[in-house]
């Protein structure tokens, strides 16, 4: 079928939201981009004309194209080298999507993705759309081919399990700003006790090199051993700077919704460290190392303007 030009303004105009959804669904902006163009292809074969509510259509087959890639996910993951973390998406990404509520904006930070990743698909559908996008429990029923009540429980169910496993974090912009600075001073002064008195008892460090770039398999878990792991990646050596291949420039940056800590090399991302910072101080350090998931954030950089670095380790 040829689409007439309102047909596709139609699309188009729904575009954003559909690739917020599905970076939400999918913890991968390449894949979430490869849905929406297979969402615009069955678009351009379905009788637009008898399509009554071009909105909840289009959603519906995003959600049904999403989880059947969550589901074969499932699978990759469970072979994947070391840690999983999401593609980065740095401030002014479009595909962060809505950021007005606490909800929306933790919906796609690291730590949030992460653990909607112990859902099950049908979870996270439900609980991206609802919290994140606010449909009403009857529409993501029939997105999903099932009764309302079963929807409002699977949802109940799903926000108990993200709630159990994060701390909110949503603090004050000038107070993140000045924590990370407080945390860059001490991670270059060769000392470990700066470093502790800034993280929570329980912090954690978690990297995501997948296989293409050195990174640790299991976390770093307890203050002293994040501290000590922050340290040593912070000290200037040799070895790092062959293994980085020339002078790192950290930028201090936002990334999904978190203070991030944007590491580059001759203009090339090779490292973006998210920081979920709480009240109790620094809780989790997630560093996205993964080159194949830095493509994005690298192409963005590029096309910004993001000052001088505050830090360079030769």
């Amino acid at each position: 079928m040829v689409l007439t030009g309102n047909q596709i303004d139609l699309f188009e105009a729904s575009m954003p939201r559909l690739k917020a959804i599905a970076y939400r669904l999918l913890g991968s902006a390449s894949d979430a981009e490869d849905a929406v163009q297979d969402t615009f292809l069955r678009w351009q074969s379905a009788d637009v004309d008898r399509i009554e509510v071009p909105e909840a259509w289009l959603t519906k087959v995003l959600t049904n194209l999403c989880l059947n890639q969550l589901t074969s996910a499932r699978a990759r993951r469970e072979t994947y080298v070391g840690q999983w973390l999401p593609e980065p998406l740095l401030a002014g990404d479009p595909m962060l999507g809505p950021a007005d509520t606490v909800e929306q904006r933790e919906s796609v930070s690291f730590a949030v993705l992460a653990l909607m990743e112990r859902l099950s698909p049908n979870e996270r559908v439900v609980y991206v759309l609802r919290e994140a996008f606010g449909y009403p429990h009857r529409r993501i029923a029939e997105i999903l081919d099932i009764t309302e009540a079963s929807g409002q429980q699977i949802f109940h169910r799903a926000k108990k399990h993200i709630a159990e496993g994060r701390t909110r974090t949503e603090i004050d912009e000038a107070a993140a700003r000045r924590i990370v600075d407080e945390f860059l001073t001490a991670a270059t002064s060769g000392r470990t006790e700066p470093l502790v008195r800034l993280l929570t008892a329980d912090a954690v460090a978690i990297g995501d090199g997948g296989g293409k770039v050195p990174a640790r398999t299991r976390p770093f878990e307890g203050a002293v051993a994040v501290a000590k792991f922050m340290r040593s990646l912070f000290t200037p050596n040799r070895a790092a700077r062959n293994l980085l291949g020339g002078t790192a420039e950290i930028h201090v940056s936002y990334a999904n919704g978190l203070p991030a800590l944007v590491v580059t090399v001759d203009g090339r991302v090779i490292g973006v460290m998210c920081l979920e910072i709480t009240a109790d101080g620094i809780a989790a350090f997630r560093n996205q190392a993964n080159p194949d998931k830095l493509e994005r954030a690298t192409r963005q950089w590029a096309a910004t303007d993001h000052g001088e670095p505050v830090l360079r380790i030769n």
